[in-house]
Formats: C-alpha cells, sequence, structure tokens
C-alpha cells in the first residue's frame, strides 16, 4: 500500500513538473535575444528561422482574414552598422516614391536610458536583396526602428502590406520597447 501511494505521488509529482516545463518552454519562445537584449515577441506573431546570416531573428504576422504577412527583421552587425541617418536614407531609399509622397514619418525617442530612432514610409516598397533584383509592391509599409544599444546599433524592419501595418505597429513598438524596460 505505502508502495502504490508512493508511486502515485511520483507520478503526481513529474505530471507537475512536465506541466511547469511546458509553461516555461512557451514562454521561453515569446523572448529571443539580439545584441544582449531580450526582445518580447508579440502574442500573433510567429519566430521563424532567419533566411540569411546576418538576421539576427525573423518574425511573421498573419492576417488571418485576407492571409496577407508582414515581415520582421532584426539585425546586429556590431557598433554602429553605418550610423542612423544612412540607415533612415537607405530604408526609405527603398520606395518607388520620392520622399514627400511617402508620408514619410522620423522619431527619435529616447526609451530607459536607450536612443531609438522610429521610421514609418507607405508607397511601393522595392522588396529584394541589396544590389539584386527587385520586386515592387505596392501599398506597403515600413516600420523601423534603430536601437542605439550598448553593444551597437540594433536595426529592425517590418514590411506588409497598409491593411495589415495598421494593426501591427503597435504591436512593433512593444517589441522593440520591451527589451528596453
Amino acid at each position: 500500500m505505502k508502495r502504490i501511494h508512493f508511486l502515485s505521488r511520483m507520478t503526481l509529482a513529474l505530471a507537475g513538473l512536465g506541466m511547469f516545463l511546458q509553461v516555461n518552454t512557451a514562454a521561453a519562445a515569446d523572448t529571443f535575444d539580439v545584441a544582449g537584449l531580450k526582445f518580447t515577441k508579440p502574442a500573433s506573431w510567429k519566430s521563424i528561422t532567419p533566411s540569411s546570416s546576418m538576421r539576427k531573428a525573423q518574425l511573421e504576422v498573419t492576417d488571418e482574414k485576407t492571409k496577407e504577412t508582414g515581415e520582421t527583421v532584426l539585425f546586429f552587425f556590431g557598433g554602429d552598422g553605418g550610423g542612423t541617418d544612412a540607415n533612415i536614407k537607405r530604408w526609405l531609399g527603398q520606395f518607388v516614391e520620392p520622399r514627400d509622397e511617402k508620408n514619410t514619418k522620423v522619431e527619435k525617442v529616447t526609451v530607459g536610458s536607450t536612443a531609438v530612432t522610429y521610421v514609418r514610409a507607405e508607397g511601393t516598397y522595392q522588396s529584394g536583396m541589396p544590389g539584386g533584383p527587385k520586386t515592387p509592391l505596392k501599398d506597403h509599409v515600413l516600420l523601423g526602428a534603430i536601437v542605439e544599444a550598448k553593444e551597437g546599433h540594433i536595426f529592425i524592419r517590418y514590411t506588409s502590406a497598409k491593411s495589415l501595418a495598421a494593426t501591427a505597429e503597435k504591436d512593433f513598438k512593444a517589441m522593440v520597447e520591451s527589451a528596453l524596460k
């Protein structure tokens, strides 16, 4: 009788441990590290394997109704990665329209003790690798954040159709700022 009672208690303890590990593993999957900062992934966004070694993290968001997808990529090169202004210029240059037709917004803020520059532009986005062929995507939005972290600048770029970006912008900023509080 004592042996059965002991085995029952062990079974319950192991089941509880298994549930604890499942919960903690799920929580761990909701965060990811880039350059020593821990970012919290928005709940509806999916972590995917980065498509190149230059990408330190890559996320995808899908609109369940339209099935449109958006992509967020985090880059870290060490140092300032060419500088904040040069990267803003490069991001804005990925649109076909002249700057005054892109509804461009550049905002510099401080979160905690870290400088962050947010960039927003919309229009016909030229998707593709630098120096490679480009695919023009009409009515698209780029949301960018340049985090001037202690280890170096982290470049975060989100792109999607304008309709999806309207709901993703709040999640994007929350994710960026989650690592800085």
